[in-house]
């Protein structure tokens, strides 16, 4: 790999599945311009690489090394594709991420899942030896592994794919990746607030309406809130028996609903500890509302770089 230039600022940019931000970000990791633009998920994965490319154009300087994405789905850094994807953006499986977005900006570009991207954020630089397991819990639920201070990719970037583990919970439960009993199907925000419906409760269309009523003492929107936090809560401490993280990380959406789920997480993340681990708790991201941007400017960095007019293995 060739990293760019230590000095010369880099863009980042995350794709989500209804925006896309952009980010000019200077050595000293400070961000020195920003510009959004909606994702045009429903076009196809053309018009998302071609709206990539204007939102990187929006922000670029003279000097610009390279651009850093962190993008939904999974993501291969090695070959820059996307390997697996839900339908959130249509056709996006299969993509050629690093090689569609450098022919259309000609900058050399390196890209990774924006779960483990953000998650990097986390890590106090490069010489942080520690192993971090972070849960990304909103519309779906990701996840990220740092051993010994590098991020896991795994086979085709797979690795860190929390949702998928199975989960007592979600049994019988269809999950977005087509198998069924995965932690995502009762876990994930519109998990939850469809399972509150199942048990009986009023229809809703956001997590947020079932919070509210959890808060005015429904009982089945607090069932349903209590059920996903605790099979999140249980997923992670087994994972932290077999990991022995020495930080874990739940961020997202979905903890930011208040106590009721996060109390009900930890109670549960607590009763599966191992001795060893029983001082382990989770706490909150510390990264803020910048740690995709931040964590994609970091990838060509640290990740294969794929250049414009090239073909082959990356550098």
């Amino acid at each position: 790999m060739t990293a760019p230039h230590p000095d010369a600022p880099v863009i980042g940019l995350d794709l989500g599945g209804t925006k896309i931000a952009a980010a000019l970000v200077g050595a000293d990791g400070t961000v020195l311009a920003r510009h959004t633009v909606p994702t045009p998920a429903k076009e196809g994965a053309e018009a998302v690489l071609d709206a990539l490319a204007v939102a990187a154009r929006a922000v670029r300087v003279h000097g610009t090394a390279a651009i850093g994405v962190a993008a939904a789905g999974v993501i291969d850094p090695f070959t820059g594709t996307v390997t697996s994807a839900t339908d959130t953006i249509r056709g996006w499986a299969g993509t050629a991420l690093a090689a569609g977005l450098a022919i259309r900006t000609g900058l050399p570009v390196a890209c990774d899942n924006d779960v483990r991207a953000a998650a990097a954020t986390e890590l106090d630089g490069p010489d942080d030896d520690a192993t971090l397991l972070y849960a990304a819990v909103g519309t779906g639920v990701g996840g990220a592994v740092a051993a010994a201070g590098r991020m896991l990719h795994g086979a085709a970037g797979i690795a860190g794919h929390l949702g998928h583990l199975p989960s007592p919970e979600a049994d019988a439960l269809p999950c977005t990746c087509g198998a069924t009993g995965h932690l995502e199907a009762v876990a994930a925000g519109p998990a939850i607030t469809a399972h509150s419906v199942r048990l009986g409760g009023r229809p809703a269309d956001r997590l947020q309406t079932v919070a509210a009523r959890a808060a005015e003492g429904d009982p089945h929107a607090t069932a349903a809130i209590t059920l996903g936090a605790r099979a999140t809560g249980r997923a992670l401490g087994g994972l932290a028996n077999a990991l022995g993280p020495h930080r874990v990380v739940v961020a997202g959406g979905v903890p930011r609903i208040g106590t009721l789920y996060w109390d009900a997480l930890c109670a549960a993340f607590t009763a599966e500890l191992m001795p060893p681990l029983r001082d382990l708790r989770p706490r909150p991201p510390r990264g803020g509302a910048d740690a995709a941007v931040l964590g994609a400017a970091a990838l060509p960095r640290t990740l294969p770089l794929h250049h414009p007019h090239t073909t082959g293995a990356p550098s």
